[in-house]
């Protein structure tokens, strides 16, 4: 039952991201209505397609490029996640160095730069979104969590922090340790870095409709014909980022789920209230669960919180209905106070959740249909935002025909398993949530169904 502090503190809650709740959000673009000619399609307004749209036209300027968007753009979860750009294109080191052993250490130099080449692009387009490469601080919370972050420590740009150290950097009376990699992340607002992205690709001569829904897509007379209820474009060829949402390719039915993710927002705290933490460097901060938390400052000083649950629906079904779930919120707001019991009092102003799309190595993949017209990537997941940028220009090289470095990548060649039909994906999601938290109770240990989920390369966590 939620307690009346909890209660006082959802009580004006906005039920919207905060994000988009700006008036600085652009009015909406006009649908398509006909049919167009271009050399690319690109379906998807998030950041996988407005990254794609981009790098097509920095690449090839004389290329003509339309951008079909379903909804808004930056409406979905490009417009709802917690602003972590991080550099990793594998979902964190370890699953990276779990799967791909030999060339883990170059998908980390490959991250990096792709990060670099993220902040480069902002400076370069003026794209203003609060882009603070801070890094992020990983905390633990529980005893068997301390040695493995001291494990990751390099002494450089990841140290270690003892128990009063991480206190120092951000005050709780739950930390027991903290990793802080300085380099390797950067927050943003979300939602201006897709607005900044598509305000850029227009200016290159990027097309794009808004409130247009590609419903399949097919050969028509030597092109691909990207059908919607309005027109059609007609490509030479087509980049697909539709990620959470349904597949327009068969064959990837099955290989992503929707998990939805939810986020509160507090009112902007005040000096008092910030100095209570302390987080003078403005970190990300994320603890180390199984089902963990994500949380950090946004430019006036709210706090944003996140994460924990990972609510996936029977059916793989996406419903603006599930974007609030008060059970998860008020649970959401009893673990922040708990982080933060010097902030009781304080209020959350926006609650929100959306969908986002993972495969079953938690990372993003890639392939091309129709004989290599088509190109797709999705399974970023939730720590996706900075490697859409790098999944932009594998489809791209696909869709070239090019033997670069990046297409030789076993990342990249490789597909993951997919997930089972239901009811079996929906029962087998339903007990590793379980067991997940199980493990979190029971200081790390794994049960055999999470085992033999390691031993099989599959995983699922919040």
């Amino acid at each position: 039952m939620t307690t009346t502090l909890t209660g006082d503190a959802l009580a004006t809650t906005r039920p919207e991201p905060f994000w988009l709740d700006s008036p600085d959000r652009p009015q909406p673009r006009p649908r398509l209505e006909g049919d167009v000619h271009c050399d690319l399609a690109v379906v998807g307004g998030g950041y996988c397609g407005l990254w794609t749209a981009l790098r097509a036209k920095e690449r090839h300027p004389e290329r003509d490029v339309v951008l079909v968007e379903a909804d808004r753009i930056g409406g979905a979860a490009s417009g709802r996640n917690g602003g972590f750009c991080e550099a990793s294109l594998t979902h964190g080191e370890a699953n990276g160095r779990a799967r791909w052993p030999a060339e883990a250490d170059r998908l980390e130099e490959l991250g990096l730069a792709n990060l670099d080449e993220i902040e480069a692009t902002l400076r370069r387009y003026g794209i203003d979104c609060d882009f603070r490469r801070t890094g992020v601080l990983n905390v633990a919370t529980r005893p068997h969590e301390v040695d493995e972050l001291r494990a990751g420590a390099d002494g450089d740009r990841t140290v270690f922090l003892d128990s009063a150290a991480v206190r120092a950097e951000v005050a709780s009376p739950t930390y027991l340790a903290g990793l802080w990699s300085k380099d390797t992340c950067a927050t943003v607002d979300p939602a201006r870095l897709a607005w900044g992205l598509a305000a850029a690709a227009e200016r290159l001569g990027v097309r794009i409709v808004e409130g247009t829904s590609a419903e399949r897509i097919r050969r028509s007379g030597g092109r691909i014909a990207v059908h919607t209820a309005h027109g059609t474009v007609h490509a030479r060829q087509v980049a697909l980022g539709t990620n959470a949402y349904r597949p327009l390719l068969r064959r990837l039915r099955l290989a992503t789920v929707p998990v939805y993710d939810y986020a509160l927002m507090t009112e902007p705290l005040t000096d008092e209230q910030l100095a209570s933490i302390g987080w003078t460097h403005r970190q990300g901060l994320a603890d180390c669960g199984n089902q963990f938390h994500y949380y950090r400052l946004t430019a006036d000083n709210r706090i944003l919180w996140g994460g924990y649950d990972a609510v996936y629906h029977y059916g793989r079904q996406v419903r603006a209905s599930y974007d609030q779930r008060q059970k998860t919120f008020d649970l959401l707001a009893r673990q922040f106070l708990a982080t933060f019991p010097q902030l009781a009092g304080i209020r959350f102003s926006h609650q929100w959740g959306g969908a986002i799309d993972t495969c079953t190595r938690f990372c993003a993949f890639f392939g091309t249909a129709y004989g290599g017209r088509v190109a797709y990537a999705l399974g970023f997941t939730g720590l996706g935002v900075g490697a859409t940028r790098f999944g932009a220009d594998v489809m791209l090289d696909l869709l070239a025909g090019e033997d670069s470095e990046r297409t030789r990548l076993a990342m990249v060649r490789q597909r993951p398993l997919p997930f089972p039909p239901e009811p079996v994906a929906w029962l087998g999601i339903q007990l590793t949530r379980w067991s997940l938290a199980r493990a979190n109770a029971r200081a790390g240990r794994r049960n055999p169904w999470l085992r033999l989920l390691d031993r099989l390369g599959l995983g699922f966590d919040s």
